[in-house]
């Protein structure tokens, strides 16, 4: 008795759907200029998270491993940036040390955003493997000690060298995302660290005298 009542109940549901939509379709259809921009104004604000998620979708292998990468060696390169207040010399290489940080620590969100869209594992704070030195430039634990314990003229010079091997490494990393990545918003961040890194690179030269 109660199972033909919930059924009757259910139709009726499924018809009034029905009359609803049908009556949503005469509106729409009328050549009325108000109705469809009402009815178009509704499928708009659905499109931008499909299209988000399609576009999300357009990436490959190659934009994984630029994400994968890049999120270690910026992590390294704003710990290296972390040293400079208190222990350079130079006001530039502390602004430079200053700039580094507050371009890179962003990129870091973005980077493991996409990985996390994706389904893919965002690399863990302080997970350096030996594999990571063969990435472009990254310093080992032995140079990073080096620039902990340095100070004054000494920690600017060594700074900057080990820097511009880093961001060398960054630029190289990048044009690789640029030649082989397939999603929009990741070549648009590789051309970004070449054109930045590149310009710091250029910089740190000149401070070393090496321009």
């Amino acid at each position: 008795m109660n199972r033909k009542r919930s059924l009757v109940r259910r139709t009726a549901a499924v018809a009034a759907a029905g009359a609803a939509a049908l009556v949503l379709a005469a509106c729409g259809g009328s050549g009325d200029g108000d109705g469809p921009a009402g009815h178009n104004g509704h499928d708009a604000t659905a499109a931008p998270s499909a299209s988000a998620s399609a576009s999300q979708g357009q990436h490959n292998a190659a934009d994984v491993a630029f994400a994968k990468g890049m999120i270690p060696h910026h992590r390294q390169a704003v710990e290296m940036a972390d040293l400079a207040p208190d222990r350079a010399q130079s006001a530039e290489v502390k602004k430079l040390a200053a700039d580094i940080e507050k371009a890179q620590d962003p990129e870091i969100k973005t980077l493991s955003g996409w990985l996390t869209s994706w389904g893919e594992e965002v690399p863990a704070e302080g997970a350096m493997d030996h594999s990571m030195h063969d990435m472009g430039g990254m310093m080992t634990a032995e140079e990073m000690t080096e620039l902990e314990n340095a100070s004054g003229k000494a920690f600017d010079t060594a700074f900057m060298e080990m820097m511009i091997k880093h961001h060398e490494g960054a630029v190289e990393m990048a044009k690789t995302e640029q030649a082989d990545g397939a999603y929009g918003p990741a070549t648009r961040m590789a051309g970004e660290i070449i054109s930045s890194q590149s310009a710091e690179i250029e910089q740190m030269n000149g401070l070393l005298g090496k321009g």
